[in-house]
């Protein structure tokens, strides 16, 4: 009888909380992933032409950069925004930090991935554009980059996907997304195990969900190459 009315309090208690979690979810980590994508994609993509073109300035600029992200933790960025900004007078909301925190690192890394797309394309792509009178903006535009979409669309999907993981961060500097919610209804029911394998099913389907896009993107851009 004791083990079934505790089997029934935890039903009770998970069943209670898998709403305000997944809202948290909906509210603020989808968002925050969603913001965070774009404006790193958008970053990624401008730091990867920069580095490309080799003007020198701009290219140690942009080396620099990616530098300092990618060799610091992403938690550490997050707590400088956030604790430390307001020591030199900066004061971010919390989401704003996240947001800022989120496109900085994912700018880094897509930088990678795009530059690395782009630099897979044959010499001789770019050979062709020239003999067509092409400045190389234009064979950029027309030619390298159409190209090295499909090349990076699946190493970009991945990202976005342990971007939505990533997220749980935020709770740190006090975010209201998934993670959080889960620890604020643990620290009141005591209950922590099972609420944070709630919060782990959560995030595995909202994970499930992007792989079954994911694959489905892949095939359609990939079509070209089984004709």
């Amino acid at each position: 009888m004791e083990m079934s009315s505790r089997a029934a309090e935890i039903i009770h208690l998970l069943l209670q909380s898998f709403w305000p979690i997944l809202k948290a979810g909906l509210e603020f980590t989808i968002p925050l992933t969603i913001i965070t994508f774009i404006l790193g994609l958008l970053l990624g993509f401008i730091t990867a032409v920069i580095r490309l073109f080799k003007v020198k300035i701009l290219k140690e600029i942009a080396y620099f950069y990616v530098w300092v992200i990618r060799g610091t933790p992403l938690i550490v960025q997050l707590f400088i925004l956030f604790y430390g900004l307001p020591s030199l007078g900066i004061i971010l909301s919390p989401f704003t930090a996240a947001v800022i925190g989120f496109t900085l690192n994912m700018g880094a890394y897509n930088s990678e991935i795009i530059r690395a797309a782009m630099d897979s394309i044959h010499k001789g792509q770019w050979e062709a554009a020239y003999s067509l009178g092409m400045t190389k903006s234009q064979a950029m535009r027309r030619i390298i980059i159409p190209q090295a979409v499909r090349v990076s669309i699946p190493p970009l999907s991945n990202s976005f996907i342990s971007l939505v993981k990533d997220t749980s961060l935020a709770a740190t500097i006090t975010v209201s997304e998934l993670f959080r919610k889960g620890q604020e209804i643990a620290a009141s029911r005591y209950e922590p195990f099972w609420l944070y394998v709630e919060v782990a099913v959560i995030y595995l389907i909202f994970c499930t969900v992007l792989n079954y896009f994911q694959a489905v993107m892949e095939r359609r851009t990939g079509r070209h190459l089984a004709q």
